[in-house]
């Protein structure tokens, strides 16, 4: 099931010419979250790797259902190409090849919000996320999101406290507990900075908002565009806005980009 979410994905930016997909991209392995790890890591993740959280023998029944309808396979159809093609496992494959020094500008609004944009891609679409229960599942990821914002920024900020912050995902967004705990514990375990969470959702925003000014200028096409982007490699989106629209910038320049309105 896992294996066949993953090649949906692949098959459909190839299929509607979307992106450049090398071949030796495609070469991935996939491998279980262990039950442990699962406590901070609640749903799939991707790197060179697919990591698929799913029950294991050693969790008890409870916790079994509840890992399996919280990865369920209509959530997990937009997460597994959010992990990898085109989302994080392409972005990663280009970024070793292409600028790779640009690594030390790298940032959530670009790494994770390229790997969100893909979900508002397919979804604008209207034939990738078909049945109903496709589009809840996706729909119930844009909620997430918009939750990481709040719940991210206002716990940084101490206005909640952790289990404020769980409780706010099982009340608000309809996680299943566990769920909600491993993802608070990932959010604040000291391996993401305070504006990570909030990443996704601007992120991808921003670039929706550049993808829609170039291709509305008629610059060039939409996969051009998302090629041009990957081999660019990380950099705040403004400027790789400047890149792709050829403006000059001087050593005085301000952020004043209001990519939202």
């Amino acid at each position: 099931m896992v294996r066949q979410l993953a090649l949906e994905g692949i098959a459909f930016v190839k299929k509607h010419d979307l992106v450049t997909v090398p071949e030796v991209a495609e070469t991935w392995r996939m491998f279980m979250i262990s039950a442990e790890r699962q406590k901070e890591s609640p749903f799939f993740l991707g790197d060179p790797s697919f990591w698929v959280s799913y029950p294991t023998p050693t969790m008890d029944h409870e916790l079994k259902m509840m890992v399996m309808r919280g990865n369920n396979p209509h959530f997990s159809r937009a997460t597994a190409f959010h992990e990898l093609i085109p989302g994080h496992r392409l972005q990663l494959f280009m970024g070793k090849r292409h600028h790779p020094y640009q690594e030390l500008f790298s940032t959530p609004f670009f790494v994770e919000g390229w790997a969100m944009y893909w979900e508002y891609v397919f979804w604008n679409r209207g034939d990738f996320f078909v049945s109903a229960e496709d589009k809840v599942g996706t729909l119930f990821w844009r909620m997430h999101r918009c939750a990481r914002i709040i719940f991210s920024l206002k716990y940084h900020l101490g206005e909640m406290t952790p289990q404020q912050c769980v409780d706010m995902l099982v009340d608000w967004v309809g996680h299943e507990r566990s769920n909600a705990e491993g993802e608070v514990t990932r959010s604040f375990g000291g391996d993401y900075s305070p504006l990570y969470q909030a990443g996704y959702m601007l992120g991808a925003l921003q670039l929706h908002g550049l993808r829609e000014e170039v291709l509305t200028k008629g610059l060039m096409g939409e996969k051009e565009l998302h090629d041009m982007i990957l081999k660019a490699n990380t950099m705040p989106i403004e400027l790789l806005g400047a890149l792709l629209l050829n403006q000059s910038l001087t050593p005085e320049q301000t952020s004043k980009w209001r990519f939202y309105e």
